[in-house]
């Protein structure tokens, strides 16, 4: 049985992209040499790197359609979005490790493997605002999102929920406008300066690693961290941004990230500890790797509900009815599939198509990315009622 995975194993979003695709890979590695494949089927991968490259996967996609793949995954929300067109239009299942709401509200063909970037600002708020806001009033927050669905997940979820919350935005100009940067940036001096002068409480950063630490290091260089609260999202919550920002000065920079860390006492730990110290050691001790590591257990599991639930031969053609087996039979047949506790317990849920709806919040200590809280469920919020939604 085929699937397809594409990463951004090169180009300017690589600190994520590389051990993501090399968890895909060894995962699956994993499933056809220790377990026989799925119920003695083999899985055959079809893994192609993308660059961050929207024209790309493009071109990716429509090679998975033509090769016989039953569905396909993608690390990053922003080659989601440029691919999800197509996909939906042909009806193929796709599965995104990191999301944004504008790739599955309204539901269609695609899925989140994990609560999406909305998700992470909310959660994020509310812990703020129970565990470290001290001040009158509303605290002020600003937005500094990258300039794709990463960023783009955060906003939504600030105009639709900053005046329940109780939360004042920082916009840039007009409402709904947020501080954006690229995912090639080397200063945000000039944003950063705009925003102290608006004197916020929080900076929320919606991003990659590379161009979030650029922020958080700039942000240190003009004084306004340590004082102001940081918080990211979860694309940007990984071993890298300490790495690249340095262990001193992300100190204290607070995130939201959907998997366990390093360490914990989980079935599925010692497995994909196993692997990485292996074949991939640089990886170890990033989040990222366990992210698609359980990716590919999902859609494992995918596999299985439909051969289960339809056979093999409807699944073995590859075609429009086999991608409408995988969709119907597989996954919209998942039902607390717990992915030996790596994550949240993974259900379809009709009009949801996050999989797995669980966050926690984490703070760099000493270092470390070390967890605040213990799981919080993420409700689903329908995007598509809101008149600015995807304009």
């Amino acid at each position: 049985m085929t699937i397809g995975i594409t990463t951004p194993t090169t180009g300017v979003a690589a600190e994520k992209g590389a051990p993501m695709g090399h968890a895909n890979l060894d995962a699956i590695k994993y499933i056809n040499e220790e377990l026989g494949g799925v119920d003695g089927h083999p899985i055959n991968v079809i893994w192609l790197d993308n660059g961050y490259d929207a024209a790309k996967v493009v071109t990716i996609v429509k090679r998975f359609m033509s090769e016989g793949a039953l569905m396909y995954a993608t690390s990053s929300s922003a080659m989601m979005t440029a691919s999800m067109e197509i996909a939906n239009r042909a009806g193929f299942p796709g599965m995104a490790a990191f999301s944004s709401p504008i790739i599955y509200r309204p539901p269609q063909h695609i899925y989140g493997q994990l609560p999406d970037y909305g998700d992470d600002f909310l959660a994020f708020s509310r812990y703020y605002l129970d565990n470290v806001w001290k001040g009158t009033g509303k605290p002020k927050v600003a937005i500094h999102a990258l300039n794709n669905s990463t960023g783009k997940g955060a906003v939504d979820a600030a105009r639709a929920y900053a005046n329940q919350l109780g939360l004042e935005i920082l916009w840039d100009g007009q409402e709904g406008k947020p501080f954006e940067h690229t995912a090639t940036t080397i200063s945000e001096m000039e944003s950063l300066t705009r925003i102290k002068a608006k004197n916020p409480d929080v900076i929320y950063i919606s991003s990659t690693p590379k161009p979030a630490a650029q922020i958080i290091k700039n942000a240190y260089e003009l004084g306004m961290f340590p004082g102001v609260t940081i918080g990211l999202g979860h694309a940007a919550m990984t071993k890298a941004m300490v790495d690249i920002a340095g262990a001193d000065i992300a100190e204290g920079v607070y995130g939201v990230f959907p998997t366990v860390s390093w360490g914990d006492n989980v079935p599925g730990m010692a497995k994909v500890t196993e692997y990485v110290k292996k074949y991939h050691p640089d990886d170890f001790g990033n989040m990222d790797y366990i992210t698609s590591w359980a990716q590919s257990l999902v859609m494992a599991e995918i596999l299985r509900t439909a051969l289960k639930n339809v056979g093999y031969d409807v699944l073995a053609k590859g075609d429009a009815n086999s991608w409408k087996a995988i969709e119907e039979q597989g996954i919209q047949k998942l039902k607390d599939y717990d992915v030996g506790g790596l994550h949240g317990p993974v259900s379809y849920t009709p009009g949801d198509n996050r999989l797995s709806k669980s966050v926690r919040v984490f703070q760099v200590k000493s270092g470390n990315i070390t967890p605040l809280t213990g799981w919080i469920d993420a409700p689903v919020v329908k995007y598509e009622d809101f008149p600015w939604f995807g304009k």
